[in-house]
């Protein structure tokens, strides 16, 4: 048995992060090989500037591409923002060879959107309303 040290924080630092996806990906490139994560970021911001105003973040690993957040501000909903994010995401997914793309989203947020786009919902997890429940949808590219 290795001494060990637990520190509990409700601010973890992006480096600790950093540190145990490190270690993670450590263990999962002994055991299958080196993972082939990709992070994959659209960036919405004020022309000229660079504080960050949106986006979508994702990931593409094992042929399936993650998304993990897509933010429109709210000035800018309803004009097709969101659904040009996701359509450069899903050519950004074919590109690197993913045969699906996944997501979750809660209540209160935009299933209906999503289905839109073609994800239909494959998981369901209930909890209290109005947040719940949350759903896991995916899309299929063929």
């Amino acid at each position: 048995m290795v001494d060990y040290a637990l520190r509990e924080t409700d601010t973890p630092s992006l480096e600790s992060y950093r540190q145990g996806l490190a270690v993670l990906r450590a263990f999962t490139g002994k055991t299958v090989g080196p993972p082939d994560n990709r992070d994959f970021a659209l960036l919405i911001t004020a022309p000229g500037e660079e504080a960050v105003l949106g986006g979508l973040w994702g990931q593409s690993r094992w042929g399936a591409f993650y998304v993990d957040m897509i933010v429109v501000p709210e000035a800018l909903r309803g004009a097709g923002v969101g659904t040009d994010l996701m359509r450069r995401a899903e050519a950004e997914a074919r590109a690197r060879g993913c045969h699906l793309m996944w997501l979750d989203t809660y209540a209160f947020q935009a299933r209906p959107f999503y289905e839109r786009l073609g994800f239909t919902v494959f998981a369901q997890m209930d909890g209290p309303a109005p947040f719940y429940p949350r759903w896991f949808m995916r899309k299929l590219l063929e």
